[in-house]
């Protein structure tokens, strides 16, 4: 595929942003939204809570119903912090796709799920979105939130994303390995790396392969980065590359903790070369791996696939439900 060909697709024309003279962007696609739902009638509650006023970070937190019967009233429930994708750049925690993602995952898998709405690149660049995940971690920690106290299991606890999301959910779980007491009781068991967006110089084979593909073409991912990143750095960056020597030191004390994660990726999506290195990587470094690779599918394949979504968290349930706690 030739360069001219490649900028034939105008990434801000692809992802409907401009960008302004002030460095912010006008979002142009609205996205659907769906607000919290409090009624009992439905198999799911949902309500949202701030976690910081100043930066307008919340979590939507997600209960299954029969979690309130009476029977129910000691068995309390896995916890999966989740983090939406979009490249760090659009989207939000109360979109229509990812309210429902999280509702027929915490009905299905039985897990109270806690949606983390983060700051947006290139407003707020990274570390911002990781300091956003560290800090709703502490929260949910203390938080003297009744569905938090009465129904979640702290110490069953799953951090989880999409796409940009499971990269946020990659490097803060890395960032607080080394201080997981200071969590408690909230524990860490394991990570769920849906479709991980991670970066580098050097391009990775299916990047190449699949450079004009219709959903994340690579001229999108590189305009996606270069929003997200500090000014001035490249994809080798320790926000981006996961081998950044920071990182690659850590996962001995991941396999320590005994963290289990599941990475999962569609044969379709220009990521799939990074995730199955990414599996590599931490078997070598003798962390526990699940891996769930389809030959078919594109990027975020399961917001458009009602089937797709329902066997992933078939995926979701049977690892979290493997779990030794």
């Amino acid at each position: 595929m030739s360069h001219q060909q490649q900028q034939s697709i105008d990434p801000y024309r692809h992802l409907d942003l401009v960008l302004n003279p002030n460095g912010t962007l006008t979002r142009s696609r609205h996205l659907p939204i769906t607000p919290p739902n409090s009624d009992p009638t439905l198999p799911l509650l949902t309500k949202d809570i701030t976690i910081n006023p100043q930066n307008n970070t919340w979590l939507r937190l997600f209960l299954p119903q029969t979690a309130l019967s009476s029977n129910a009233e000691h068995q309390k429930l896995p916890l999966i912090i989740f983090f939406h994708g979009s490249g760090f750049v659009v989207a939000s925690a109360a979109n229509t796709m990812f309210h429902h993602f999280c509702s027929a995952m915490s009905a299905a898998v039985s897990a109270v799920v806690a949606s983390v709405e983060y700051r947006l690149a290139p407003e707020h660049r990274l570390p911002a979105a990781y300091d956003d995940a560290v800090e709703a971690l502490e929260f949910v920690r203390n938080s003297q939130e009744e569905w938090l106290t009465k129904h979640a299991d702290l110490g069953n606890c799953y951090i989880m994303g999409n796409s940009a999301g499971a990269t946020i959910a990659y490097f803060a779980g890395l960032r607080v390995a080394d201080t997981v007491r200071d969590l408690e009781p909230l524990k860490i068991q394991g990570l769920i790396l849906r479709q991980v967006f991670f970066g580098g110089v050097q391009r990775c084979g299916s990047e190449v392969r699949l450079e004009n593909d219709g959903v994340l073409p690579l001229s999108v991912a590189d305009l996606l980065w270069e929003l997200a990143l500090p000014v001035g750095v490249d994809r080798d960056h320790e926000y981006a590359n996961p081998r950044a020597e920071k990182w690659v030191g850590k996962l001995g004390r991941v396999r320590d903790l005994g963290w289990r994660v599941l990475v999962s990726g569609n044969g379709g999506d220009p990521l799939i070369d990074r995730e199955k290195e990414l599996v590599e990587m931490l078997k070598e470094k003798g962390v526990e791996v699940e891996s769930d690779f389809e030959e078919e599918g594109c990027h975020g394949v399961e917001y458009g696939d009602e089937s797709k979504a329902t066997k992933f968290i078939q995926v979701v349930k049977h690892f979290v439900s493997s779990s030794d706690v």
